[in-house]
């Protein structure tokens, strides 16, 4: 639009200069309407390079401001442009209409005839003209107080409308006058081509006779007549017109003719001044306009570039920032105001937030604090089932390992069993859980108020229900100890006094009475031995914990078996660090020998059914544990290999064997409770069974740090 701007005005330019040109050799006046279209041809693009480029730097202003497009900004400025450009044109069209009209009325013929008698009419006209004077200065002045009723005196219409009323009333001057509280006259408004705007106009008789009541005073003198009309009494403003003509002079009135012939050759040339001076004037006033226009939207623009600051300042956080701009009581201040509540309510929203945040970072570290204290477990769910906390405890009983959890990942893939008594609504259940292959037994307890989440609670009861168990067949072995054992005795007395007083005494079936009085003395006997391991597991004595050589103890365990058994495999690997410890000699002896025996009798279940050249292969390895606290002791054999219920068969009375009783592993867990150790079972990759047992060497140690923390 600038560039097509431009081109305009350097065209119509060129063209208003060609067409000058053409008519200069005639000498005679240029057509009006010629005028106007080149005059109008030649402002419109003139005034739109204006307007644009009031609109560029309006851009530029904004883009230095706040780095944007500033639609508000241009559209202020192009709208003042406007207001200002559109009226000026229609002016500037009826002005050069009106202009060329009247020099081509002034310079016709019939004007000049008109001339000729101007001299005899000069006198009439002075009389005619002084009333004309009185009259539009009456009109004038109701006018102007129905105008001044409805704008401003210092309005761009009230102006425009008394520029128009001076114009058309053909005054060549003209003033508003307005009396002070000090009674003095000071000019409000004046239209005056000679620019003396600071001479009075108005005496004091003049004033005293309109204040008397008069309804207009005018005057003359040679070459004007004055006109002084109140506009105002109360308010005390008046009206001043004036109209000038040399034909109230006598002596021009008598040389009008050859005036008249001198102004007819300047007539072409005044035609051109004019139309330039309107150019020109017209041109100023626009870009005053626009130079106003940005003036006036960089001042109600700049509070909200303010603003805009403002308002990213507080988008990055900066809840204290106030704007100290512009406070009263219109729109821009009712914003500020408002801004600054909104900021200052943020601020305080803010810190009670962060004050909220701060008790709840508190709260939450005391409660983890709390959670991982506890030895229970614990797990928060929501209420699709995802994990949403775990603690260390849950982490230790349900993956042996601690650690962040596994947050998010449904409880139905980590803990299925206790996933279960959720859907099965209910509120506590004992499960099992299968960790590394070994089954747990879980007491878990269900909180939840409704389906938004749940808290799950757990403990590891595995050892509790062992030693209820053990404690209960404790109790049942003495039980049968206490009943089996007293005729036992008698029992076998009996039989072999019967065998020794009646054997010889029998004379048929003999031999059936021996073998029946021999099966009665052989089964006491193994009656007798049950009895003697009840009470072995019943009252096993508490260790007596000397430093004893783990390592020889074991080979002596071992030695016995491989001489009792020399056709099964036996092997003997121990680390060379091992040390003393303190144990139960007896005790140690008595764990190892029956973990032993069960590896050999394994051995012969397998032989029963395995090819001929099968051999039992027995293995015994000793270590230090990683943390050199503990001996470990495996044994390896390649026996039938460990039952399905693995689990329980540390239990007393739960054996696979034929005349097992079910209390050797029992009595050698136990013996490896009271060394401060622990005892497990698996298989290997080769798929022989693995016995492992730990012994504190330094049991009664561990004692005294448990008994310390209870």
């Amino acid at each position: 639009m600038e560039a097509v701007s431009v081109i305009a005005f350097l065209v119509m330019t060129t063209t208003t200069w060609v067409a000058i040109d053409a008519q200069a050799d005639k000498g005679a006046l240029l057509p009006s309407d010629l005028t106007a279209t080149l005059l109008v041809g030649t402002l419109v693009p003139a005034m739109a390079v204006l307007v644009l480029l009031g609109r560029r730097i309006a851009l530029l202003r904004a883009a230095e401001s706040i780095g944007g497009t500033a639609r508000m900004h241009v559209r202020l400025v192009f709208l003042f442009s406007l207001i200002s450009a559109i009226p000026t044109l229609l002016v500037v069209v009826f002005a050069s209409w009106l202009f060329q009209s009247g020099v081509e009325f002034w310079f016709s013929d019939n004007s000049r005839g008109m001339l000729e008698n101007a001299n005899k009419l000069a006198r009439g006209y002075y009389e005619q003209t002084q009333r004309d004077v009185g009259y539009e200065s009456l009109a004038m002045a109701e006018d102007m107080g129905l105008v001044l009723s409805q704008e401003p005196i210092t309005s761009a219409k009230f102006a425009q409308f008394y520029s128009e009323q001076v114009l058309y009333r053909k005054l060549t001057e003209s003033a508003v006058i307005q009396k002070g509280a000090d009674a003095q006259l000071r000019t409000a408004a004046v239209v005056d081509p000679a620019g003396d705007n600071q001479r009075p106009r108005i005496t004091a008789e003049v004033l005293q006779r309109i204040d008397g009541g008069e309804p207009m005073v005018i005057s003359a003198s040679a070459n004007k007549i004055e006109a002084v009309t109140p506009i105002d009494r109360n308010a005390g403003i008046y009206l001043y017109t004036a109209r000038s003509s040399d034909l109230l002079q006598g002596q021009r009135a008598q040389n009008i003719v050859q005036a008249y012939e001198v102004l007819t050759q300047r007539a072409r040339v005044l035609q051109l001044r004019f139309n330039v001076a309107l150019f020109a004037a017209s041109l100023a006033l626009v870009g005053l306009s626009v130079w106003f226009a940005l003036r006036f939207a960089d001042r109600q623009v700049k509070p909200l570039y303010e603003l805009v600051d403002a308002a990213r300042s507080v988008g990055s956080g900066n809840f204290s920032l106030r704007v100290a701009g512009r406070a009263g009581a219109d729109e821009i201040g009712l914003l500020n105001r408002a801004f600054n509540r909104m900021t200052a309510q943020l601020e305080k929203q803010t810190q009670a937030l962060l004050d909220a945040n701060q008790q709840l970072q508190e709260r939450r570290v005391f409660i983890e604090t709390v959670l991982e204290s506890v030895t229970a477990g614990i797990i928060s769910v929501d209420g699709q089932g995802q994990v949403q906390l775990m603690n260390s405890s849950a982490q230790r009983l349900l993956f042996d390992r601690a650690g962040p959890g596994p947050l998010g990942i449904p409880l139905a893939e980590t803990a299925p069993s206790i996933a279960a008594l959720i859907e099965a609504d209910l509120a506590s259940g004992i499960v099992q859980y299968s960790k590394g292959g070994e089954l747990l037994t879980l007491a878990v307890k269900i909180t939840g108020a409704d389906r938004t989440g749940y808290v799950i609670t757990f403990e590891d009861i595995t050892r509790q229900l062992l030693d209820q168990r053990q404690a209960a067949w404790s109790d049942v072995a003495r039980r049968i100890a206490h009943e089996i054992k007293n005729p036992l005795t008698p029992i076998q007395l009996a039989t072999e006094r019967l065998n020794r007083r009646y054997g010889k005494q029998i004379e048929t079936d003999r031999p059936l009475f021996e073998e029946l009085t021999s099966t009665i003395i052989r089964q006491v006997g193994e009656l007798r031995k049950m009895v003697d391991e009840f009470s072995s597991f019943a009252r096993l004595p508490k260790p007596v914990f000397r430093s004893e050589d783990a390592v020889d103890l074991a080979r002596q365990s071992l030695f016995l078996q491989e001489v009792a058994r020399p056709d099964i495999q036996f092997r003997f690997i121990a680390d060379s660090d091992i040390g003393a410890i303190a144990c139960d000699r007896h005790q140690f002896g008595q764990a190892m020998t029956n973990v032993l025996k069960n590896a050999v009798e394994a051995i012969e279940a397998k032989a029963k059914s395995a090819p001929t050249d099968y051999r039992g292969r027995i293995s015994v390895g000793m270590a230090m544990d990683a943390a050199g606290q503990s001996v470990v002791v495996s044994v390896n054999d390649n026996g039938i290999g460990l039952p399905q219920d693995r689990e329980r068969i540390v239990e007393p009375y739960v054996t696979t064997r034929e005349k097992g009783t079910g209390l050797g592993l029992a009595i050698v867990n136990k013996i490896v409770e009271e060394h401060g150790g622990e005892m497990s079972f698996n298989t290997d990759e080769a798929g022989d069974t693995c016995v492992t047992m730990s012994f504190a060497c330094e049991p009664l140690a561990g004692r005294r740090g448990s008994e310390a923390a209870e």
